[in-house]
């Protein structure tokens, strides 16, 4: 049987673990594996090539995506998709395995409901917002890229008695904002999941500034729109030097960590051993694995963990 592995959407750290365990494991369970370059653009245009052991030497360690990634408009048109399926079918698919996120999900459940075809989903974006999965692969190594960026700036902070509004990525999902500020152990987070209480975190700051504090962090996720309003607020409310960064597409790099690297691996080895699940994503629930059908997904709204939430409390 071959079977073909394809990244889709945002790249995240930790594609590579999978990409090197997806051909290990494919080999010792018999299977042929196939790598489709440049996500679905790549497989609408035929890059499609046989996967050996060399090609997977040395890039565990990597960040991003060997075979390359894509957004692409043009798979949203029948005309595409099925010359995206003549090109697997040339090439002898019969299952791909896709790393992405929701909509490259509903992506290839088109295709499969129209073609001889089917797909396994793994989660793989930093946003780590898949319904009823509480990880999805690149998420740790963006938490610990920000985690650094952060820890850096609070040594500039707290050295000239500046505030820093500090964004981060995410889309609609506070999950990265969130978690960072209660590691990070910041003073203000802006996410969209929770209203932001200005009066009420007006007062409490201005309490501790007249207790002795001297500078601050806040962190604000990129879904709120609201970087430059925090900044604002602050310099009114408090009367400090305000700097603003924003992290941008750095949380998307670097080395993936050891957490990653093993869970990616869990990830696809799950996936391999279960081709007989078709048209289904492999979701991890606590340190176990389960599977859900892309229909139950998309009609799940996705929820930030409620224990986050509530270390979050003091903060609102």
């Amino acid at each position: 049987m071959r079977v073909a592995i394809v990244c889709s959407g945002g790249d995240a750290p930790g594609m590579n673990a999978a990409i090197k365990k997806f051909v290990e494991v494919a080999y010792y369970l018999g299977y042929e594996p196939y790598f489709i370059y440049d996500g679905y653009e790549g497989m609408i245009d035929g890059k499609i090539k046989k996967a050996c052991h060399s090609d997977v030497s040395g890039i565990l360690h990597r960040g991003g995506t060997v075979i390359r990634s894509s957004r692409s408009k043009r798979f949203f048109e029948y005309k595409y998709r099925k010359q995206a399926y003549e090109n697997l079918k040339n090439n002898g698919i019969e299952h791909i395995i896709v790393l992405g996120g929701d909509g490259s999900f509903r992506g290839l459940n088109v295709l499969a409901s129209e073609f001889d075809i089917s797909f396994t989903g793994i989660p793989a974006t930093i946003d780590n917002d898949i319904p009823l999965s509480n990880y999805a692969i690149g998420v740790d190594t963006a938490l610990n890229v920000i985690r650094d960026c952060v820890d850096n700036i609070r040594d500039t902070a707290s050295s000239f008695k500046r505030a820093f509004v500090i964004e981060t990525m995410g889309r609609e999902c506070g999950f990265l904002a969130a978690v960072s500020a209660v590691a990070n152990g910041a003073e203000v987070c802006m996410i969209p999941e929770i209203e932001f209480k200005w009066d009420k975190n007006r007062k409490r700051l201005k309490k501790e500034f007249q207790s002795g504090r001297s500078y601050m962090i806040a962190i604000v996720a990129e879904g709120c729109n609201k970087t430059g309003e925090m900044a604002k607020w602050i310099e009114e409310s408090f009367d400090l030097e305000v700097r603003i960064t924003v992290l941008g597409h750095i949380q998307r790099g670097g080395k993936p960590t050891v957490k990653e690297r093993l869970i990616a691996g869990e990830f696809v080895y799950e996936a391999l051993n279960n081709l007989d699940k078709k048209n289904m994503v492999v979701i991890r629930k606590g340190i176990d694995y389960d599977f859900v059908d892309i229909k139950t997904l998309a009609s799940t709204p996705y929820k930030l963990d409620e224990k986050v939430l509530e270390l979050l409390n003091y903060l609102d």
